[in-house]
């Protein structure tokens, strides 16, 4: 049966994350009672977007009532790749189509494209389209250019949360440090900082990897900079560094710089002895680290208070990173974690001078799901003893303190690091690392957006929490050197 349709109304319809305009042809008259209906707080809607976004795939594929040919180059061959699109449908998704549409002399669009863009172009029309995606990890820098030519800003940032969630996800020849150096050269703060924080808190997985020997000079100087790496030792680091430095042959001034941000006063004397006499780097460039390597045995020999009456003690090599193995913390599973308080006790080594690696501190660490802030836990001070005051309004808390105060601690100052793990990709990763000082007891924001009630939370694994807590112990008298 004919159907007649006196005039037709606009309307903007969502499909996935992108925004859809479309005309539908309905009576004039029935115009009144659909602004009626979205009026009345009691009316039902029927959704049906999902079939509106079936025919546009259609559209697209079948080329039906197309008026404008996209004709894909490859740049340096002859692959062309020609694609029946819709005016109405670019120019509405992007203001760069817009103005390309509206510039052309005839029904053919002549794009340009290096290989990698080319080849997932096709994906690219379709999100305009239909306003989903699907994708290789390979894919995600390609379209991600794509989406920044063309200023399809909604898919953009969606490529940069896609790429800064599957930072730990496997993959056949890698892709974290290619995200590093393209968020780099096109300014995208957020994933250069994602790239360069999973690097960092997840560095023993990544010297195990196959990226490990492609990162780049300028990253691997980056990363030696910093002090919150998490790894399992110094000497790990400095292992590592001899194989990136064996794989991609780098100038003199690259080595000298490389190893001279090694903090060679966290590695036991034993070793550096051993690195001495076998390690080809050590031996070659021994006179650009000479002065490093004598700070480092003076520092093991002799007390630090007794060093830093002769030298100025305040550098980066005798600050610690985070190391994971068990002289400077212990880890800590904590199962059904909503359940009730937890408590356990680990040693540590009093400092990273050899001088005292012999020394221990039993240190207390206390789990709370509700916990209430120090300042109104008076049954904690008074008994003193670790009784938590309950509250249904409390969220998760740690507490870390030294078993004793005894004489050994006089003079020392301590760093403790919360590490709290997670499983992304079917990996384990550091997911969040939390630092608080001897003179707080605890880290004030651990946790607080954790929703640790629900099973499938993604600070918990297996309904577990996985927890690492590390000891940074750091002489006062090393902040200010004696005269």
């Amino acid at each position: 049966m004919k159907r007649s349709f006196e005039h037709e109304i606009p309307c903007w319809v969502y499909a996935g994350t992108l925004l859809f305009f479309f005309h539908f042809p309905v009576k004039v008259s029935e115009a009144p009672l659909k602004q009626e209906a979205a009026l009345d707080s009691g009316a039902t809607v029927l959704n049906h977007s999902m079939y509106l976004v079936h025919h546009m795939e259609n559209l697209l594929t079948l080329g039906n009532s197309s008026d404008v040919s996209l004709r894909v180059q490859t740049i340096n061959t002859d692959e062309v790749k020609v694609i029946k699109a819709h005016s109405l449908v670019l120019t509405l998704q992007s203001d760069v189509f817009e103005e390309l549409l509206l510039s052309r002399n005839n029904s053919t669009l002549v794009l340009t494209e290096t290989p990698e863009c080319a080849a997932v172009f096709d994906k690219f029309v379709r999100y305009l389209y239909c306003g989903d995606i699907s994708l290789r990890l390979d894919q995600a820098i390609s379209l991600h250019r794509l989406a920044s030519k063309y200023h399809v800003w909604g898919l953009q940032q969606g490529l940069t949360q896609y790429m800064t969630q599957h930072l730990s996800s496997d993959s056949p020849t890698g892709h974290m440090v290619s995200w590093y150096n393209y968020a780099l050269q096109i300014g995208d703060t957020t994933l250069r900082d994602s790239c360069l924080q999973y690097l960092s808190w997840n560095l023993s997985s990544v010297l195990q990897s196959g990226e490990w020997g492609s990162i780049s000079k300028d990253l691997l100087l980056s990363l030696l900079q910093r002090s919150d790496l998490i790894l399992q030792s110094e000497l790990e680091l400095y292992e590592a560094l001899e194989a990136w430095i064996n794989q991609n042959q780098p100038v003199s001034t690259t080595v000298e710089t490389a190893l001279r941000a090694v903090r060679y006063g966290m590695i036991p004397p034993h070793h550096l002895f051993r690195l001495q006499r076998h390690s080809p780097h050590m031996v070659k460039y021994y006179e650009t680290i000479r002065d490093l390597l004598y700070l480092a045995f003076q520092f093991h020999s002799a007390s630090p208070i007794q060093l830093a009456k002769f030298f100025d003690v305040n550098c980066s090599i005798f600050t610690p990173h985070n190391y994971l193995s068990l002289s400077w913390g212990s880890p800590w599973i904590i199962n059904n974690p909503t359940r009730d308080d937890r408590s356990f006790s680990f040693q540590t080594q009093l400092g990273p001078s050899g001088h005292d690696s012999s020394k221990k501190v039993t240190w207390n660490a206390l789990f709370s799901p509700r916990w209430l802030p120090l300042i109104a836990r008076s049954t904690y001070t008074e008994l003193g003893a670790m009784q938590p005051t309950r509250t249904e309004g409390g969220r998760p808390r740690i507490i870390v303190t030294p078993a004793t105060s005894s004489p050994n601690i006089a003079g020392v100052s301590f760093q403790k690091t919360v590490i709290v793990m997670a499983k992304q990709q079917g990996k384990v990763i550091v997911r969040h690392v939390y630092n608080f000082h001897q003179s707080t007891e605890e880290a004030g924001d651990f946790l607080v957006d954790a929703d640790l009630q629900r099973r499938a939370s993604e600070y918990l694994i297996d309904s577990s929490l996985y927890l690492h807590i590390v000891i940074k112990p750091l002489y006062h008298s090393l902040l200010v050197a004696r005269k």
